[in-house]
């Protein structure tokens, strides 16, 4: 006997399916895929012995061929249960998932019928004269528990599939290499011994396999659900699987009949069978009758609302910058009734008009008012308008909606079917028109319309927020813009400021050499500024490269720029190669304002004083004045507030704010000590380098 090899591997199967099932007796709790899983072990282990007896007597009605059938119903319908077992409304999900076993069940009786019918009469059943029909029943029912252990893999939870897995495993080796026998033998009409012989070897491998899922999760509580999802990939590919199977039928028949064009017509049959089949999977319209159809026929409800709303927000999320908003939202809605096509019109002003398009033509010749009552109807009913069931008359009019018409130009567009309401607030802010979806056309219910209104009302929400964004972005560049030119305007008004006073004393020092070169320079000087600041516009208001400033150097041109002014200011300053990295032009404005000041607080008899020291790595420059002063309230709420000004309209009120943003930009801070009849200092420190360390710094940047 132990030459024998199939009876040597069929018992060793037996003895593993024995052990399994024993194991099972002893700790079953009571569940049903215990239940099924222990049915499995027992049929197996009756299935593997008979095998093991048929293998030394060869027997001319062998009986395994009969308990077979029944393995596959123990392997089928534990599949089916440990599906059912994740579901959360036990009761209708439950009765769905066995209208779709059932197909499944006839298939497991007709081939028990064959099995029988052959084992009673002792010859086999055969089709055409070649086909054996119990072997391609074999091979459907391996096909089907393929489809399913995919299924129960493709959807188990991540927590569950430490154990799930090995079950899928074990599970789908059996399914697998009946699947590869019984096509052997249905091809080359046929079994093959060796084959035969090792099965019982195969089977008996995957009992430690089902053992180690069953040491993971001994109760065998998998949390596996059912979805929409499952059941479209089932059918899918339980149907593919059929189609496979009758091609392969329809090939062998073609190459007996065919004489000697029998091979080659074989072959070309199979491949136009394969390119149609991969032609009809990536077939959108399919694709969507079959999601219908399988909707309608095997759930209560036609949405997969979870799903259905996490497609819908990732579309519109996706971040994608080759796709606008606008248009991701128009293709979020199509997908939801697979729709071909979608339009967008949006609010502008009083009228709608076209805003972008997807995969229907644009037009930007029609507007529609958005007073008239077809907005009306939209925003006061929020409606979605089925244009089929208006042309047929089919729905009646909704209560003071007796004077609504379709619009001409909307009727003229090609295969418009649903229009959608955009509402923000219970406002109209648009709507979409939707292709007519081939696959929904018939099936279209209050369900779809419910959905399409929710999926409208986020949609206008980001259209909103995203019109909201644009309208801020212009708003910030006006307010740049706006910017930009009052810091103009503001250094417009100091160099108008030094002109006005030299033109002012031109009439008393006329004849005076040094006024008159005094006054070539301050006309010089602001000449060079305004080219500079001509240049700076031109360049979009860029700001020029930093450069090292010699800030003893700069102090004194300062001074000397105001000099003409009463009082003229002095200048105290021990800030020798004392160097920063600044704008001069800036940092001198800057500076010049803060004189500037003094000069409108102090009269002439006070006297203004600016000084420069150093203390450690820190420069500090202060103006000091003996004018009026400032009170704290003051200093603290209004001094450094922009577009607030003291001067009755002379000011523009941000002289003081651009001092401190420039200061800490170059990091260092102002100080500003003052109080009402005493006086103000302004105080400047920021860090400084020395001239040699300067050098090194402008070095190191030319280099890069």
């Amino acid at each position: 006997m132990l030459d024998n090899i199939g009876f040597v591997s069929y018992v060793t199967a037996a003895v593993a399916f024995l052990i399994l099932f024993l194991v099972l007796l002893t700790g079953i709790r009571g569940r049903a895929q215990n239940h099924w899983l222990l049915a499995i072990a027992f049929i197996s282990t009756l299935w593997a012995a008979t095998a093991a007896y048929q293998s030394l007597s060869s027997p001319a009605r062998p009986l395994s061929q009969v308990i077979e059938p029944l393995r596959y119903l123990a392997l089928l319908q534990f599949l089916v249960v440990v599906l059912m077992s994740g579901q959360q409304d036990s009761g209708a999900r439950d009765r769905r998932l066995r209208r779709m076993a059932r197909a499944g069940y006839v298939l497991v009786a007709a081939a028990f019928g064959l099995a029988l019918l052959q084992w009673v009469s002792g010859r086999s059943l055969v089709f055409l004269e070649s086909i054996d029909l119990t072997i391609g029943a074999y091979l459907l029912l391996a096909t089907a528990g393929l489809a399913l252990i995919e299924q129960l893999v493709r959807n188990a939870r991540s927590e569950a599939m430490r154990a799930t897995k090995y079950f899928c495993l074990g599970l789908g080796g059996i399914f697998a290499y009946d699947f590869y026998f019984y096509a052997d033998a249905l091809m080359f009409q046929r079994i093959d011994v060796s084959l035969w012989d090792a099965r019982g070897f195969v089977n008996a491998c995957v009992v430690p396999v089902i053992g180690i899922g069953l040491a993971r999760n001994p109760r065998w509580t998998p949390d596996i659900f059912i979805s929409r999802r499952i059941v479209f990939h089932t059918t899918a590919l339980f149907f593919a699987g059929v189609y496979l199977v009758t091609m392969g039928f329809g090939g062998y028949y073609v190459r007996e009949v065919g004489g000697t064009w029998g091979g080659v017509a074989q072959a070309s049959l199979l491949f136009v069978a394969l390119m149609t089949l991969l032609i009809l999977f990536f077939s959108g319209p399919l694709r969507a009758r079959l999601r219908v159809l399988i909707n309608k026929h095997f759930f209560q409800y036609k949405y997969d609302y979870r799903e259905e709303w996490l497609r819908f927000i990732r579309t519109l999320s996706t971040n994608d910058p080759d796709v606008q908003l606008h248009v991701r939202v128009i293709r979020a809605m199509a997908q939801i009734i697979d729709s071909p096509g979608a339009m967008l019109w949006m609010r502008r002003g009083s009228i709608y008009e076209e805003v972008v398009s997807w995969n229907m033509p644009l037009s930007r010749q029609t507007m529609e008012p958005a007073h008239g009552s077809f907005c009306h109807l939209l925003e006061q009913r929020e409606w979605v308008i089925n244009l089929d069931e208006h042309e047929q008359g089919a729905r009646p009019a909704m209560p003071g909606s007796h004077q609504f018409v379709i619009p001409d130009w909307l009727r003229s567009i090609r295969n418009a079917w649903l229009v959608v309401p955009l509402i923000v607030e219970d406002g109209l802010t648009g709507f979409v028109i939707l292709a007519r979806s081939e696959a929904h056309r018939r099936h279209f219910n209050w369900e779809d319309c419910d959905l399409l209104k929710t999926a409208g009302r986020q949609a206008a929400s980001y259209l909103a927020q995203c019109e909201a964004s644009q309208a801020l972005a212009v708003a910030r560049q006006f307010e740049a813009f706006n910017r930009m030119s009052t810091y103009v305007v503001h250094d417009l008004k100091n160099l108008i400021a030094q002109l006005s006073l030299v033109v002012s004393n031109a009439a008393r020092h006329k004849h005076n050499p040094l006024f008159m070169q005094d006054a070539i320079s301050t006309v010089e000087n602001s000449v060079a500024k305004m080219n500079r600041l001509l240049a700076h516009l031109r360049s979009g208001g860029h700001q020029s490269s930093p450069s090292p400033v010699d800030l003893e150097q700069l102090l004194g041109d300062v001074v000397r720029a105001h000099s003409a002014s009463r009082p003229v200011p002095s200048l105290d300053c021990d800030l020798a190669g004392a160097m920063v990295m600044a704008d001069r032009d800036r940092f001198s404005a800057v500076i010049g304002h803060i004189l500037q000041n003094a000069h409108d607080a102090t009269s002439e008899s006070g006297s203004i004083s600016v000084r420069g020291r150093k203390h450690g790595n820190i420069a500090a420059i202060e103006v000091e004045d003996t004018g009026s002063g400032m009170d704290e309230d003051f200093i603290r709420e209004r001094l450094f507030r922009p577009f607030d000004s003291t001067k009755n309209g002379a000011g523009m009120g941000i002289g003081a704010y651009e001092v401190r943003e420039y200061v800490r930009s170059l990091g260092g801070d102002v100080q500003v000590v003052s109080a009402p009849g005493k006086g103000t200092t302004f105080r400047i420190r920021l860090p400084y380098a020395d001239r040699l360390h300067m050098e090194e710094i402008r070095q190191q940047g030319i280099a890069r």
